[in-house]
């Protein structure tokens, strides 16, 4: 479920990062397909709350360095390790494939750092990208962290919308993802959610909080590749010195 008034709000935003510049109230309005009115309720707001300006009179309105501020500071409240930065960096690198720092939200996993593939036909993600927690490896990767109990709540909510053949469409089929964990050492996921879609994940686990890292790519090159990409990921999480899979990424290195 959204509400219309908050999802507006982002929707404004992400305007003004495609759109680099001042904009007049019938240029967002034209561009969002808004109302006039609401363009004005909205963008008046914001400029009351000092989070939008304009930079020349009658020139257009942008948002304000206000932002910035406000959201520097909850970042420096919940920083992201830069070990934990790196390291998704350099297995995107040594992968060559789409790599990302993940974490629980819902019933969803949102992505928290983002690496993306150079290569010309690769996964595209960014900050902010939301996988169904049951429908990815990434999002096993969070749910083999929780105890049985956790799981059990997570369970009891899913929907399980059939995005393609190979979709989990049952508890029993996600536990048995789980269990072969155990028996490879990674999660890993086959076009469960997007179609041609290969992934392997680590979990991550950082004081209180559970962490996943996902690399993912297209079958043509992934599917053959999981169990080395795994030994990649395996063996730069244990040599970033964080909690890691231990004696899992150990054996995948024999």
């Amino acid at each position: 479920m959204q509400v219309k008034q908050a999802a507006n709000v982002v929707e404004l935003l992400e305007f003004f990062a495609r759109h680099g510049e001042p904009a007049t109230l019938a240029e967002i309005a034209d561009a969002l397909d808004w109302p006039r009115s609401s363009t004005f309720n909205i963008v008046g707001t914001l400029v009351e709350k000092g989070y939008f300006y304009e930079p020349r009179q009658r020139g257009g309105y942008f948002p304000s360095p206000r932002w910035h501020s406000v959201i520097q500071a909850i970042d420096d409240r919940d920083p992201i390790p830069s070990a934990l930065l790196d390291l998704v960096d350099e297995i995107a690198s040594r992968t060559g494939e789409t790599t990302a720092l993940g974490c629980a939200s819902g019933l969803s996993v949102v992505f928290l750092h983002v690496r993306e593939s150079r290569q010309p036909v690769r996964y595209f993600a960014e900050i902010g990208t939301r996988v169904p927690i049951h429908a990815s490896s990434a999002g096993r990767a969070i749910l083999g962290q929780m105890k049985t109990k956790e799981r059990e709540q997570i369970y009891r909510k899913l929907v399980f919308e059939k995005f393609s053949d190979t979709t989990p469409m049952g508890i029993d089929r996600i536990e048995t993802e789980l269990r072969g964990f155990a028996e490879r050492g990674y999660h890993q996921s086959n076009a469960e959610y997007i179609a041609d879609l290969i992934g392997v994940s680590f979990p991550i686990a950082l004081e209180t909080r559970r962490l996943c890292i996902v690399a993912a790519g297209p079958a043509s090159r992934c599917l053959g590749r999981r169990h080395d990409m795994a030994l990649i990921m395996a063996d730069a999480i244990r040599r970033s010195g964080l909690s890691a899979p231990g004696a899992l990424s150990e054996r995948l290195g024999r």
